[in-house]
């Protein structure tokens, strides 16, 4: 089910305030993290107003805070091996399924011997 748009902006309201707490935590001002990150002041609000920017420059806002290495948390681990992620049958998954539909109740009663 895709996200609903109030939702994405939500979630982007969320993360520009959550930066705005971390440049605060460090005492510095937008100015000086819009400089120490390379972007211009108002990309800078734009982000913590939680408006759309490009990840590029979500990266650099989040090196200049030094919480660049956060971002591990939204990624898979790269060390697990592909055989680790292989199905008991000994086939690797290469598409999710669609879900399965119960099966179809039965007619079946106590009593019937047919």
């Amino acid at each position: 089910m895709p996200i609903a748009e109030a939702e994405i902006d939500r979630q982007a309201e969320r993360l520009g305030r959550g930066l705005a707490a971390e440049r605060l935590s460090r005492n510095l001002t937008q100015a000086q993290l819009a400089t120490e990150a390379g972007l211009s002041l108002s990309t800078l609000r734009r982000l913590e107003d939680g408006k759309n920017i490009s990840l590029d420059n979500l990266i650099r806002v989040m090196d200049a805070l030094q919480i660049a290495g956060r971002l591990d948390a939204l990624t898979p681990a790269l060390d697990i091996r592909p055989v680790e992620r292989v199905r008991p049958a000994g086939r690797e998954r290469k598409r999710a399924a669609p879900a399965a539909s119960p099966p179809p109740a039965s007619r079946w009663a106590w009593g019937d011997q047919s």
